[in-house]
């Protein structure tokens, strides 16, 4: 009887599916385009998953009053300590994120400048301060999304009175900090 070949490797384990490429939004500009200082510059992280956008913000913790509420919806979060997203489509169809850093957020579906057609959506929003940071995600459904082409601007705001700040990524000329420009934010292919 003839011997059985010699067992071969095994087999080689199953691959985890790649993730997308993340998109990284540095806001390191006042809202009109001086430097911020180092300290006080924010990243927003997009990046695809299979039922949508996963949104990654790392900031600052500038200690700002948090809103008078439960973490959660909350409108007006803009007046606070937040960094924002913008996300433009077709025909001026856009969404607008607020996140801060103690769990409140602000989602917005508008169309047209400051034209708001849906407000306090729910999200599922993770934040965390950690001593002098704070973090953020939350995951965008593919049902908040605008459809494409898109463009896009991340913004950042903290202080309070004459010492509020307004960052973003892609400035906004003009007389004041106005993120609604929509005709000046770039271009960007999703990740």
């Amino acid at each position: 009887m003839p011997l059985a070949p010699p067992p071969g490797p095994p087999p080689a384990p199953a691959l985890a599916p790649a993730l997308a490429p993340a998109l990284a939004l540095r806001i390191d500009r006042s809202w009109d385009g001086a430097p911020a200082a180092p300290e006080e510059q924010a990243t927003v992280r997009l990046q695809r998953d299979g039922s949508g956008l996963r949104l990654e913000v790392e900031a600052p913790f500038h200690g700002d009053p948090s809103p008078a509420c439960a973490p959660g919806p909350t409108w007006a979060l803009w007046e606070h300590e937040v960094v924002e997203l913008f996300l433009l489509g077709a025909d001026d169809h856009y969404l607008e994120v607020e996140l801060g850093p103690n769990g409140h957020y602000l989602v917005l579906l508008l169309h047209g400048v400051r034209n708001i057609t849906r407000r306090l959506l729910p999200l599922e929003v993770q934040a965390t301060v950690t001593g002098a940071r704070w973090t953020a995600s939350a995951h965008l459904p593919a049902a908040l999304l605008p459809p494409g082409p898109h463009r896009v601007n991340a913004t950042a705001c903290h202080g309070l009175g004459q010492t509020r700040r307004y960052l973003a990524w892609t400035p906004m000329p003009g007389p004041s900090p106005d993120f609604h420009r929509l005709e000046h934010w770039p271009a960007v292919v999703l990740p």
